[in-house]
């Protein structure tokens, strides 16, 4: 640098930011290699996404399935938010796509929110401690969903009413009582 000559720096952030986007143009027209970029920046957000929302056994398989739909969907990507706000809505919609199809196939989706009344907490002994994503993983389907997509992945009611098909007052109730149950289940 040359002493009282300026010089300007581009932003980390912006230049990631530009990168990123000249890599979804170029996988939007077919360029596989832009895509593993793109599948290698985000890999580690989806696979957690997903590890949180479903059985951690079924996360590898999902996480793939987002990316499959990501490649087959990237042309429908505006750019109009960030391309990891738009992949993680994506992988929202496929996670939830999946439990539901589960929750069909087991006939265990409960709409009930009495339901969430009859959990009982653990059993108390000294020095048991219970790691809080064993009691996520206790929560009925549809608190956990309404618990992982609000507190977790932090949608509004609104968002997550229309992603699950309820009314705002169903998904304020379930994440009430997903929070209630929460605290037995830690205490």
């Amino acid at each position: 640098m040359t002493p009282g000559v300026a010089t300007l720096r581009k932003d980390p952030a912006s230049a990631a930011a530009e990168s990123e986007a000249a890599d979804v143009a170029l996988a939007a027209s077919g360029d596989a290699r832009a895509f593993e970029r793109l599948y290698r920046t985000h890999l580690a957000r989806v696979h957690s996404l997903c590890r949180r929302m479903m059985d951690a056994d079924q996360a590898d398989d999902l996480t793939q399935d987002v990316f499959v739909r990501a490649w087959q969907k990237l042309g429908t990507f505006r750019g109009e938010a960030a391309f990891g706000t738009w992949l993680h809505r994506l992988a929202v919609n496929v996670i939830l796509g999946r439990r539901k199809a589960l929750a069909l196939e087991r006939g265990r989706q409960s709409s009930d929110p009495e339901a969430l009344d009859d959990l009982t907490g653990p059993v108390e002994t000294p020095g048991m401690t219970m790691d809080f994503e064993q009691a996520i993983g206790r929560l009925p389907d549809g608190a956990k969903q309404v618990f992982l997509l609000h507190d977790v992945a932090g949608y509004r009611h609104e968002e997550i009413a229309t992603m699950l098909g309820i009314v705002v007052g169903t998904s304020k109730s379930q994440l009430h009582h997903a929070r209630m149950a929460l605290r037995r289940h830690l205490d």
